[in-house]
């Protein structure tokens, strides 16, 4: 594994680390929704750089998973994707930092979000490691 590919997945690792420490607390539920999306975000571009393609600067999880597709084997509930992807992820303002449209993610969803992030990575770090 390239030495970019092994930074990319331990700074996805890091969202992790975050995640871990604040998924109980209810309000704190759109900051777990960021590091997830974050993680999957990164771990999305560790494929690309693995790869040797150029990373593009955008956050969509979508967009990214339309290019890797092509390298790796890797899937995401579209739901999931959905609702990461509407995060206001260049908000400048903390009342909107991890909000979902409808509102701040409850628990449940933050677990949820935390669950697929956790699985994805877990996954694109094991193809990764394996070629």
């Amino acid at each position: 594994m390239k030495a970019i590919t092994r930074e990319w997945l331990d700074s996805a690792n890091l969202d992790f680390e975050n995640i871990r420490h604040i998924i109980h607390d209810d309000r704190l539920t759109g900051h777990v929704a960021f590091h997830a999306q974050q993680a999957i975000e990164k771990s999305l571009k560790a494929s690309i750089e693995e790869f040797g393609q150029k990373v593009p600067r955008i956050h969509s999880i979508s967009r990214l998973m339309t290019i890797c597709n092509q390298f790796v084997d890797i899937s995401l509930e579209e739901v999931v994707v959905v609702a990461l992807d509407s995060l206001y992820m260049e908000s400048r303002y903390p009342g909107e930092f991890g909000l979902l449209p409808e509102g701040k993610p409850s628990l449940k969803e933050a677990q949820k979000f935390f669950d697929c992030a956790w699985e994805f990575y877990e996954n694109v770090k094991r193809q990764l490691e394996n070629r």
